[in-house]
């Protein structure tokens, strides 16, 4: 399961949290209707009829193309009734390969979860489908009177159906993909911009700063609860447990830790700011809570040492020191505090990630990776590139709880920025 806020969890008022067959049979058991994001099914997903069109493919695409949600295999779509499904025949590899096949373009973070009863008398299978930033999605099959000809069609949920899309539908429904795309890219580019600004015109002296946004690929839910200051102290509060409870965060806190002091947010525009900057004690950070799920966090990676530290290093040139653990810890941070926020608010799309990492200064400066090979040890890596500046990385965050998940967002951003400093 990707999420943890779905229409079970609405309508059974239970918190946000992993979805389990107690829940489904529950919700089952008290006739709960489908919609535009539920789909009862009574049988577990069937190959392509004659080799050529796929009702699975119809149904998530339509899923996809509306706002995402739950197909639940072994439920009576009229009755409600669980009748379960046999995990043994469950196949998820084949179903992804189906939706690869008929589904266009590509439909990423679909899932499929097998949900057995405690007594393992009965099984039930969810299919997770997201919210697409990439609809519409077609489905591609073969037109009835010609084997060889491939139609397409554009399906959609019409409340607790499947229609098609008319051509006006389609043409909105391409228009609303280019927009949200850029306006994706734009208000990522302003909000990278703001924080520089802000922690350039704060900070005690000139620094290397890691910069991070990440964005809800699709508007909040309509379930979805309004950030109080007391909620974004919670939430911060939260996300600072859980990066205290990953391995080494003792030796090299990072963004989180260095907030635990900031006890009230202060509120800005649609969003809670939480700050160290201008303080005499710990690393400086910086972080918004926005009110659409958008969260922004920005720490200062320079590392202090005197340069003769490096003596053997004479080649080095002038420019700032940047620690690559705290590096990887901030992206693990930004991962974390995000998906606390997205519980929080209970999204139900995945989160865009954008990084980077900047100086805030009008003349580029080389920034120069520093790595600890032991305690005490910090050096250079052979075969390191100082680069001015580092281009932005990007990396999608389902919305889960997950450590496996956050671990490797934060991996692929951590990764993607290393590479500029030519470490593997």
């Amino acid at each position: 399961m990707a999420r943890s806020w779905t229409r079970l969890h609405e309508h059974l008022g239970v918190p946000p949290g992993p979805l389990d067959f107690d829940m489904v049979a529950k919700a089952a058991a008290g006739r709960l209707a489908e919609s535009d994001d539920l789909d009862w099914k009574e049988h577990l997903p069937q190959p392509p009829r004659e080799g050529r069109w796929n009702e699975l493919a119809k149904d998530v695409a339509a899923m996809a193309n509306t706002r995402g949600g739950l197909i639940i295999f072994g439920v009576q779509d009229t009755t409600c009734e669980l009748t379960g499904i046999d995990p043994a025949e469950v196949n998820p590899e084949q179903y992804a390969q189906w939706i690869r096949n008929h589904v266009h373009p590509y439909l990423s973070g679909l899932t499929f979860t097998t949900l057995t009863s405690p007594d393992r008398t009965h099984s039930v299978l969810v299919a997770d489908v997201p919210a697409s930033p990439m609809a519409p999605h077609l489905v591609y099959g073969t037109a009835a009177k010609d084997k060889d000809q491939q139609a397409a069609v554009a399906p959609y949920r019409d409340r607790d159906h499947t229609a098609w899309m008319a051509e006006h539908q389609l043409e909105r429904a391409y228009r609303d993909r280019f927009t949200r795309a850029a306006q994706t890219d734009d208000t990522l580019r302003q909000l990278v911009d703001h924080t520089r600004q802000t922690v350039t015109q704060q900070q005690r002296e000139a620094s290397a700063w890691f910069t991070a946004v990440a964005r809800p690929e699709r508007p909040l839910p309509r379930s979805a609860t309004r950030t109080t200051r007391d909620s974004a102290r919670f939430v911060t509060a939260q996300a600072q447990d859980r990066a205290a409870q990953q391995p080494d965060s003792r030796l090299n806190p990072a963004a989180l830790a260095s907030l635990a002091g900031v006890s009230n947010p202060r509120p800005g525009l649609r969003r809670w700011v939480l700050s160290t900057l201008g303080l005499r004690a710990g690393r400086e950070t910086y972080a918004e809570l926005h009110d659409d799920g958008t969260v922004v966090l920005a720490a200062n990676l320079t590392f202090r040492t005197s340069r003769d530290h490096f003596r053997d290093d004479d080649h080095l040139p002038a420019g700032f020191f940047v620690h690559q653990d705290t590096l990887d810890a901030c992206c693990r941070d930004l991962c974390i505090l995000t998906s606390q926020l997205a519980r929080h608010l209970r999204l139900d799309s995945s989160l865009l990630l954008h990084a980077t990492v900047t100086t805030g200064l009008h003349k580029a400066v080389p920034l120069i990776p520093v790595t600890v090979d032991g305690p005490g040890f910090t050096s250079v890596p052979d075969g390191a590139r100082y680069p001015h500046t580092i281009q932005p990385v990007t990396a999608s965050l389902l919305p889960t709880d997950t450590d496996e998940a956050l671990q490797g967002s934060a991996q692929e951003l951590f990764t993607d920025l290393t590479n500029q400093f030519g470490l593997d």
